[in-house]
């Protein structure tokens, strides 16, 4: 009886991770061993920075909204501490959103937060 090698699951195994290496530079694309080797580096750094991501984004959100305190006279701190005081119900994101887009409407909440602040 002759030896089964199972070709054509192998062969999509290959193809596959050749594929996820595709734009890879020389023998990273080219080679199966190191397609392999890279490709699975690739899909560890994929992971780390998924991760990564929502902090840089929240350190983000956290600049903008305290570059905006600083145009309303307050600190960030001090911010933070006032619209909780207030029981304003926004998270750092809709915040730095309105900060960029709604300068206004920020400084409303901001004198809301000094207002929560010395009462």
């Amino acid at each position: 009886m002759p030896r089964a090698t199972n070709a054509p699951a192998s062969r999509q195994r290959r193809k596959k991770v050749l594929n996820r290496a595709k734009g890879y530079r020389q023998g990273r694309s080219k080679l199966y061993r190191k397609a392999r080797e890279f490709s699975e580096k690739g899909l560890t750094y994929a992971y780390r920075d998924r991760r990564a991501k929502k902090r840089t984004f929240r350190a983000l959100w956290i600049t903008r909204i305290a570059a905006a305190c600083k145009n309303n006279d307050i600190s960030y701190s001090q911010f933070i501490s006032g619209i909780k005081k207030a029981d304003v119900q926004l998270n750092r994101k809709s915040l730095a959103d309105i900060a960029f887009n709604n300068p206004n409407a920020f400084a409303d909440i901001a004198a809301k937060a000094k207002e929560a602040i010395h009462s």
